[in-house]
């Protein structure tokens, strides 16, 4: 005993899907494993709360899971028989422009390129289609850190061939508006400029799990994934402390392992006393990445937008052409506050009636800000959805803003608002916190990081938590690791 504390084989601080997933892992391997958490109620990005209006139900920060269904450690977790239940909106993505029209990306890879001209669509079909035929091996082999030798080098060479490219140059072989849009929208989600170097690999991996599996919502809000991760824990004897702020390591009592599903400040301020001062440098030296702007609002009615594929839609993305996107993306990185961002908006309420009253709606959108921004984004954003939907303002009942700060508060590891645990630039993608042969183990017995600050990165798919696990299973004596993953 230590603090009160009873001693364990392994502690988790922080309870986002990647700190729950590693916990569930150690669990299912037999370890005695607890969980600390923060805030109130566990699930990080992955929350749900009422932010507006009563009966409403609101995500704090993820809404729409594109890695999710693809993820092998949440197959393997089987999250289905806790209660999660996904649910696939008909259109996975709508990308409005400014004739009315919209395109939309569904499973269908024929149906989606139909909609891109006739040599559009014969190239995107060219590009996508043996992808996604490949997906799940290429799913095991880029989730992975990339220190590790894929075990299907042809399709991840297939796929890195376009993937190093920056989705400026990946748009060159197209002609229409309607499919460079498309993979604009795609590839802002890396928050980079669009002719950063392995841009093109956002908007390839995210159009392929479109089409393999669709880009999916919870029933009942993204906290249910939280709560399918708690009660695998539980059911192998876990144990989750909530409301309990980790500031220092004698809180923690002892165990055999650490990990931490923080950011790299996060790890340095906790466990910096038993990290070598090199490394600490290392993790002072990782590079954060912009914030958002987000707002949540309750809404009398759908959005009324002029295009029909977006009223089928899931996520819409809207910002208009390739060109807008790439010249709003670019203005974020150079430290400014464009005047038409890119706006991620989701519309869970339209097929998920538990999200809001009766003939009610709820709508998720945020844009991308530089880091720590104090700047109110409100009229900009709500510029862009009466842009593509004239008379938006008129169904707002209430809105909940959230600035940089704010989403900080809500989440310590979102640090300056940025939510995608670091930088995406250069080598950063991949080497994430540093170059090592394991990068969830850090030079300090039994401390390890498993964050999105450590590949493959930003996303609910807890394979950061999942690939973290394996590592201390592998360091513990007497433990034996399972089948890899497929």
């Amino acid at each position: 005993m230590q603090g009160g504390l009873e001693e364990v084989d392994a502690v988790v601080v922080g309870s986002g899907p990647n700190g729950l997933t590693a916990a569930a892992v150690l669990a299912r391997a037999g370890l005695t494993v607890r969980v600390h958490e923060a805030q109130p109620v566990a699930g990080g990005g992955t929350r749900s709360a009422g932010l507006t209006l009563p009966g409403f139900v609101h995500d704090v920060c993820s809404a729409i899971h594109p890695l999710a269904v693809a993820s092998p450690a949440f197959r393997e977790l089987g999250l289905a028989q806790q209660g999660l239940e996904w649910i696939f909106p008909e259109v996975d993505v709508a990308h409005p422009l400014d004739d009315g029209t919209a395109v939309a990306l569904v499973r269908s890879i024929d149906d989606t390129a139909a909609q891109l001209g006739r040599d559009d669509g014969a190239r995107y079909r060219r590009l996508i289609g043996p992808l996604v035929e490949r997906r799940r091996e290429l799913y095991g082999d880029i989730l992975q850190p990339l220190v590790r030798v894929p075990r299907h080098p042809l399709t991840t060479a297939r796929f890195g061939l376009h993937a190093v490219r920056s989705a400026a140059g990946l748009a060159e072989a197209f002609e229409g508006v309607r499919v460079r849009a498309l993979l604009a929208g795609l590839a802002a989600h890396a928050f980079l400029p669009l002719d950063a170097p392995f841009t093109a690999s956002f908007a390839l991996l995210f159009g392929i799990t479109a089409h393999g599996e669709g880009w999916p919502l919870p029933r009942g809000g993204s906290q249910r994934i939280a709560d399918a991760l708690v009660s695998v824990l539980r059911a192998h004897g876990g144990e989750l402390v909530v409301g309990d702020r980790i500031r220092a390591m004698d809180q923690l009592g002892r165990a055999r392992a650490y990990l931490f599903d923080t950011s790299t400040q996060g790890l340095e301020q906790i466990a910096g006393s038993r990290l070598p001062e090199r490394f600490r440098r290392r993790l002072r030296r990782f590079r954060r990445g912009p914030g958002i702007f987000k707002i949540d609002y309750a809404l009398s009615a759908p959005v009324p937008w002029r295009a029909p594929e977006c009223r089928r839609a899931g996520t819409v993305h809207v910002g208009g052409t390739f060109e807008e996107i790439a010249s709003s993306e670019a203005e974020v990185t150079a430290g400014r506050h464009p005047e038409r961002p890119f706006v991620l908006v989701a519309q869970p309420s339209l097929f998920d009636p538990s999200r809001a009253p009766e003939g009610r709606h709820t709508l998720w959108a945020y844009c991308h800000v530089p880091n720590g921004s104090t700047e109110d984004m409100t009229a900009r954003i709500e510029a862009q959805l009466e842009r593509f939907a004239p008379g938006f303002r008129d169904v707002v009942l209430a809105r909940s803003t959230m600035s940089c700060r704010d989403v900080e508060q809500h989440n310590a590891n979102c640090l300056g608002g940025d939510i995608a645990g670091g930088a995406n630039d250069g080598l950063q993608l991949f080497l994430r916190p540093a170059l090592s042969v394991d990068p969830y183990a850090t030079p300090a017995d039994g401390i390890y990081l498993c964050s999105a600050s450590t590949p493959p990165g930003a996303g609910v798919h807890g394979m950061c938590g999942y690939n973290a696990a394996r590592s201390v299973l592998r360091q513990i004596p007497g433990i034996r690791v399972g089948a890899r993953l497929p």
